[in-house]
This record gives structure tokens, C-alpha cells and sequence, in this order.
């Protein structure tokens, strides 16, 4: 019983300590920068076929009792992900109350690690919409059970000269959101003790690849259904 209460101890002394919230953002960090890769490759489905192959795929992730499980560690690991994120930033903006110095910090960083605060908040913003967009509509109305159209028709409805804004606002998101996921996964692999001189270019080179991905790939198919239409 005591090691147990010195093991409990030291988690909860760790988790009160920077390192450790830390630590906890950083691994929900690379959870969700997987649960993307996924997300990614299912979407892609879309550009295969009339929507067959996606609406299969979809139907798949939503009744496989894994992908459910799956589903509520993602709301779980986000919503851990926001409040650490937060939390920190507000730690590092009351810690530095006076600027003693004007630095100019483009010559020593990213505009992407100076701006985390803003992509985060656009990436957050972005994903309310698209919530509201899809998984609203899924889960809370019958317009998919009803037969009134498939999950394939109501993802690329949002994709037509219509609605051409919100394609706009789409791939902007998605390109705010590689900005920020590239300094998020090299600040990960710092946190986690990943990186030294060898490591360090290449987890840059790593970083840098992924967000490229996921910003080509997301951005790719709500372009690809609008210029379909003008065709």
C-alpha cells in the first residue's frame, strides 16, 4: 500500500509540475496528429468511385465497437489537449508579465512556433464548423437514415459553387492547421526527450513532411469536387 501512495504521489506531484502538463499535451498531441492520418485516408476514399467505396468505409468506422471506442478517446484526448494547451500558454504569458527587451524573434524562430496561439484558436474554430457541418448532421438528424441522401453525398454537398466560401474556408483552415501541426509534433518530440543533434534535422525534415500531408491531402478534396463541378 505505501508504494502504491509514493507511485500516486509522484504521478500527481509530476502532473502539477510544467514538465508533466507537458508531457500530457504532448501525447495527446501525437494521438490526435494519428487519429489525422486516419481520418485522411478515409476521406480520400471519396475520390474513388460515386461514393461507394467511402460510404462502405464510413459504415465500417461507425459500427466496428472499436472505432466507437476510438471515438470517445478522440473527444477525450482533444478536449485534454486544449485545456493543457491553454493552460500552458496562459503559465507563459503571466510568468513574462514585463518585456524587459524587444526581441525580434523572426530571426530565431518559425512564424509558425511564434503564431501556435492563433493557428490553434482557427484550427479550433474550424473544427465547430466542421462538427456542425457533418458530425451534427450525422449523429442528430435522420437525413441519413431517412434515405434522404448518403454520408458520401452529405460530405461533398459543401463542395460546389454554391458554397464556395466554405470551400475557401476549408483549405485555409487546412493549411493554418499543417503550419501548426508542424511545430506540434517537433515540440512533441522535444517534450518527450526525442531529439539531439543526429535526430533533431530529421525530425524537422519528419515534421515537415507530415504537415505538407495533411495539408495537401485534406485541401485536395473539397478542390478537387469544386472544380469537377465547373467542368
Amino acid at each position: 500500500i505505501n508504494n502504491v501512495l509514493k507511485i500516486t504521489s509522484l504521478m500527481s506531484n509530476f502532473l502539477l509540475f510544467s514538465i508533466g502538463k507537458k508531457v500530457i499535451m504532448s501525447v495527446t498531441g501525437l494521438f490526435l496528429i494519428l487519429i489525422l492520418l486516419i481520418h485522411l485516408f478515409l476521406n480520400l476514399l471519396l475520390l474513388i468511385g460515386n461514393g461507394e467505396v467511402f460510404n462502405n468505409a464510413a459504415h465500417f468506422m461507425e459500427t466496428n465497437p472499436a472505432m466507437k471506442i476510438m471515438e470517445y478517446a478522440l473527444a477525450i484526448g482533444f478536449i485534454l489537449h486544449i485545456i493543457y494547451s491553454g493552460y500552458l500558454t496562459l503559465l507563459n504569458y503571466l510568468a513574462r508579465p514585463v518585456k524587459y527587451k524587444v526581441i525580434n524573434r523572426s530571426e530565431t524562430s518559425s512564424w509558425s512556433s511564434r503564431n501556435m496561439g492563433i493557428t490553434g484558436i482557427v484550427v479550433l474554430a474550424f473544427l465547430v464548423i466542421h462538427l456542425i457541418n457533418y458530425f451534427y448532421k450525422i449523429k442528430f438528424t435522420d437525413l441519413i437514415e431517412s434515405g434522404q441522401m448518403t454520408k458520401y453525398e452529405l460530405v461533398i454537398g459543401l463542395y460546389t459553387p454554391e458554397y464556395w466560401y466554405f470551400v475557401v474556408i476549408y483549405v485555409v483552415s487546412f493549411i493554418l492547421l499543417g503550419l501548426h501541426l508542424n511545430h506540434s509534433l517537433q515540440s512533441s518530440f522535444q517534450t518527450l526527450g526525442l531529439n539531439n543533434k543526429i535526430w533533431e534535422p530529421r525530425l524537422k525534415i519528419i515534421s515537415s513532411i507530415y504537415a505538407l500531408i495533411i495539408s495537401v491531402g485534406f485541401s485536395i478534396i473539397p478542390l478537387y469536387f469544386l472544380i469537377t463541378k465547373y467542368v
